[in-house]
């Protein structure tokens, strides 16, 4: 890290500005070598700390720059692993609190770009929203001068976002955690007047987890990655050991080059797994029975969300 990083970070502490001149030089120095260190990034946010109004280019600059760290910053590319995402999190957390936007934003565009990221990482971002739902304050929130119990059309972008990233259980996948989630906005808010995303958001969301399907291997984890990834570079693996490693790991794999070569695929059927997911099985229908009792009635988005799941049958 060349010095002007510890210097602008200094200057920055005292004015709390970064000029446009001072962001064209971080982005040269930062992807001069191509790639963002630990030492830089640890710099890029303490330069954030510091900065009173942070500006568009600087909110772009700084998701741009962490997110690179983040995710590509060690092998394999497009992976976040839980040395990372600690890191993450203390480096957002190093006050108690989330304190703005620009690093919500960042939280949100990490879990949505990635490949795969620990659970931890995607909770620690719904944790926020709840958060700011739930008092009134926090970096979707003005100081708390909105309603306590009141959820935003920011806040309901944001948790579409993060239950439906790509980067978290799997791509368009809700779990049980996330359908929780929504249940406790849905009970904390209930009387009051909520952005109208709201209603759709949660039906979606719960219809989900309840009626769509994962499948066991929809992710490869950091440490498989990296072991493939490996196996690909030895050039002394033979094509068949190469498919055949693939095709164990990752179904879908199989599944193509069976197409390819014209062999008939033994793999799963995609079909079969998808309608037996459209079923709601009875441990389903008796935590859906546990949610709704939970306050004793039956409010009008329980009743969308029955509906929506008795149409599609």
């Amino acid at each position: 890290m060349s010095m002007d990083f510890t210097e602008l970070a200094k200057q920055v502490a005292t004015d709390g500005v970064v000029s446009p001149s001072e962001l064209q030089s971080l982005r040269q120095l930062g992807w001069g070598d191509g790639k963002i260190f630990r030492n830089e990034a640890d710099a890029i946010f303490a330069i954030n700390n510091a900065v009173t109004h942070p500006t568009p280019e600087w909110t772009d600059f700084f998701v741009e720059a962490i997110g690179e760290f983040v995710l590509n910053g060690t092998e394999p590319r497009g992976h976040c692993d839980e040395d990372e995402a600690r890191w993450l999190i203390q480096s957002l957390d190093h006050d108690g609190k989330l304190d703005s936007m620009t690093e919500l934003e960042l939280l949100v565009r990490v879990v949505e770009k990635a490949q795969n990221v620990p659970v931890l990482l995607k909770n620690y971002a719904l944790h926020q929203v709840e958060q700011a739902v739930l008092t009134g304050t926090g970096p979707t929130r003005h100081g708390g001068d909105l309603s306590a119990t009141h959820i935003s059309a920011a806040e309901c972008r944001i948790v579409r976002r993060l239950i439906f990233a790509s980067g978290g259980h799997g791509p368009a996948a809700v779990t049980r955690y996330d359908a929780e989630f929504l249940f406790r906005l849905k009970d904390e808010t209930v009387q009051e007047e909520n952005a109208p995303q709201w209603d759709e958001l949660f039906v979606d969301g719960v219809a989900n987890f309840l009626k769509g399907f994962q499948l066991q291997n929809a992710q490869v984890s950091h440490e498989r990655m990296t072991e493939l990834e490996s196996f690909i570079a030895d050039n002394k693996a033979s094509v068949g050991r190469f498919m055949g490693a693939m095709a164990k790991e990752m179904p879908e794999v199989r599944n193509h080059f069976g197409k390819v070569f014209g062999k008939k695929s033994g793999g799963q059927d995609y079909a079969a797994l998808e309608a037996a997911g459209a079923e709601v099985t009875d441990y389903e229908a008796d935590w859906l029975e546990d949610m709704i009792n939970a306050d004793g009635e039956i409010d009008d988005l329980e009743r969308a969300l029955l509906a929506r799941i008795t149409e599609e049958g």
